[in-house]
């Protein structure tokens, strides 16, 4: 048997099938979307089995996306959690059959409520739909299991339809990469947008000596200050020069070298620095990268020193530049 071939009909199996759910929708998308956007609420979704494991991802997506969202499971649901749903809230019900023995006996006490209910299913003739104030049809040709019965292309269609339900709702209510990234401080993209200079610079123990030390002296304190560099200042602590591991092995190759020769000697003169505090790490990450430089000095307007930003520390913070 070619497996490759089984699994490339796999693939064409749930395409295709995403395909035909892209022409299937009509007005009870847009309804379902008009109702969750209006929701004054939060929106719980429940499903049991393989539609229950769609609809935690589904509650996550959504809750990421700025719909207040959470799952609950329909038998929990009957055993007190039929609480957390409050009269402003809206359910969205996900069965493949709409006959989810779970699921349907939890509708009655929703409906009981006056609370709005989505479903979606592919039995258009369920009880799910009969409960329903608006149903989503997630019905499939054939799943892409070889006994047609195990839900492989239903739960993919299922899946897509949640998705389509939060990208809309991302763009009804002009969700922005500062909207996502404020539920998500700890990604990436947190990061990269809420992470500042101040968040992240050494300002403590810092490395720094006079423009009169001599370079002996100076890689004493480069070793102490472990940051391959040293910072060197003039009588007003001014920022003047820094002295790196790479300028160290530079003038080891110059005639005449002398370790007794003052720091500055061998040193970088107005070397690159910055001094808004506030800039987000990610544009000081570009700033070093830029000027192909380790370390980037953190200076007040006068030049006095604040503190250090390092590259390591921050690639080790996960802080990506654009």
């Amino acid at each position: 048997m070619d497996y490759i071939a089984v699994a490339q009909e796999t693939f064409q199996i749930e395409a295709e099938a995403l395909l035909q759910m892209a022409t299937r929708l009509d007005q009870s998308f847009l309804d379902a979307v008009e109702q969750i956007l209006h929701n004054r609420g939060k929106l719980i979704i429940t499903g049991v089995g393989k539609s229950g494991l769609v609809g935690a991802k589904m509650a996550a997506t959504f809750a990421s996306t700025g719909t207040p969202s959470f799952f609950l499971h329909p038998t929990e649901a009957l055993h007190g959690d039929l609480g957390m749903i409050g009269k402003e809230d809206i359910v969205l019900a996900i069965s493949s059959s709409g006959e989810s023995e779970e699921l349907t006996k939890i509708l009655p006490h929703i409906k009981r409520f006056e609370i709005p209910l989505i479903a979606m299913t592919g039995g258009a003739n369920s009880s799910l739909a009969y409960y329903a104030d608006v149903t989503l049809d997630i019905s499939v040709a054939k799943e892409a299991c070889p006994l047609n019965i195990a839900p492989t292309t239903s739960t993919t269609v299922t899946m897509a339809l949640g998705d389509a339900l939060a990208v809309t709702l991302m763009h009804k209510r002009g969700f922005k990469r500062e909207d996502f990234a404020s539920f998500h401080p700890g990604g990436a993209l947190g990061k990269k947008l809420f992470i500042k200079i101040k968040d992240m610079m050494r300002t403590t123990q810092l490395p720094i000596i006079d423009e009169t030390t001599t370079l002996k002296e100076a890689i004493i304190t480069m070793s102490e200050g472990k940051l391959g560099h040293v910072l060197i200042v003039d009588k007003a602590q001014h920022l003047i020069a820094l002295l790196s591991d790479g300028d160290l092995r530079r003038a080891l190759m110059e005639e005449g070298f002398d370790i007794n020769h003052r720091a500055i000697t061998y040193a970088t003169h107005n070397p690159t620095s910055y001094h808004d505090r506030e800039l987000l790490a990610s544009e000081a990450l570009e700033i070093i990268e830029e000027s192909r430089i380790q370390l980037l000095p953190i200076t007040h307007e006068d030049g006095t020193i604040i503190g250090v930003l390092h590259i390591h520390d921050l690639i080790n913070a996960g802080i990506k530049s654009r």
